[in-house]
């Protein structure tokens, strides 16, 4: 089977706190990437279905909302997902399905430390990034691979859709296996939040190659956020759009400045403090991208050169005819500075 006449290939990424190359275990892979590539050449009915929300939800019911049996607990079911059970508010003895295992709770005040500089920007999840350019001069230019621009935003926005032109932006891809808790990336004023309606592309690395700026068309939620305020990070204007992904039902918003105790509904004219929980993602895969305004943030170092880093297998290397490998970082991390 091939990705665009592409042999399939492992997807390797960096974990940034070794720098190791390590290969990552895609979930239903080939049935994935087989769907996508008949899509591509031929789409039809099915392939609407299966990317719609009554298909997705109905697939999260069965995958995730099914009581666990003896078999999946311990390291015999539970012990495979990777999960380090000493983050976690509750024992895994405690979960009864795997709904329960994906909107777990972790004690991110000590197992996630952040950096307390103002002007330091940090992850809104445990993911794994790619960073981008929409100008023309950057050598970071990704220019309508993963997503349209203007679709992304709304193109009803036309204000945010100017104050954005020619930004930078990151892509964060979430795993199944992730926290799935979203986390401020910046401290700043809620300017405005909607909903835009859309499918429900899958997130593997294969499926957002062989479909057409995929994050763009899925359902998903955007932030805009001032943090040129008292007390915000001082990196202009931010847009952070929570994607929603194959059997991703729903994107709850929580925003809580004490630990996960006082969670509301994020509207505008809120203050929200940076690395504070934002939202959750119901289970399954999903993405965030954070939008920058031109020549207002530096990336961290390490994160751009990860990309280019040779020996590494990258199904979106292979998409996009460039060297493109993602770096896995925990929500909170350091991803970029303010440019003074």
């Amino acid at each position: 089977m091939n990705l665009r006449g592409i042999p399939l290939t492992e997807h390797q990424y960096i974990r940034r706190q070794t720098g190791e190359i390590e290969t990552e275990r895609l979930i239903a892979d080939r049935i994935v990437n087989r769907i996508y590539c008949s899509a591509r050449e031929k789409p039809g009915r099915l392939f609407e279905l299966l990317t719609s929300a009554r298909i997705s939800k109905l697939l999260g019911l069965v995958q995730f909302d099914l009581r666990l049996g003896p078999a999946w607990r311990g390291n015999g079911g539970l012990g495979r997902l990777g999960i380090d059970w000493s983050e976690t508010l509750d024992p895994p003895e405690s979960m009864r399905t795997l709904r329960d295992v994906f909107e777990r709770k972790i004690r991110y005040w000590e197992c996630r430390p952040m950096d307390a500089d103002p002007r330091v920007m940090v992850s809104p999840a445990d993911s794994r990034i790619l960073l981008g350019s929409f100008r023309e001069t950057s050598c970071l230019v990704l220019k309508e691979k993963f997503f349209d621009y203007a679709e992304l935003i709304g193109p009803e926005k036309a204000g945010w859709l100017e104050a954005f032109a020619l930004c930078d932006f990151a892509v964060f891809r979430l795993t199944p296996d992730k926290y799935h808790y979203n986390h401020t990336p910046v401290a700043g004023k809620v300017l405005d939040i909607y909903e835009i309606p859309g499918d429900y592309h899958s997130c593997n690395p294969g499926a957002v190659v062989n479909a057409v700026t995929p994050y763009s068309k899925n359902k998903r939620v955007v932030t805009i956020l001032d943090t040129d305020v008292a007390g915000g990070s001082g990196v202009g204007l931010v847009a952070m759009i929570e994607i929603v992904a194959l059997m991703i039902g729903d994107i709850v918003q929580c925003y809580s400045e004490e630990r996960y105790d006082d969670p509301k509904p994020v509207r505008k004219g809120m203050f929200l403090k940076k690395g504070m929980p934002k939202s959750l993602y119901r289970p399954g895969s999903s993405t965030d991208v954070l939008l920058f305004q031109a020549g207002r943030v530096r990336f961290s170092m390490d994160l751009l050169e990860n990309m280019h880093r040779p020996g590494a297998s990258s199904r979106f290397s292979a998409g996009f005819g460039r060297p493109l490998v993602e770096t896995d970082l925990k929500v909170r991390s350091t991803i970029g500075r303010t440019i003074p």
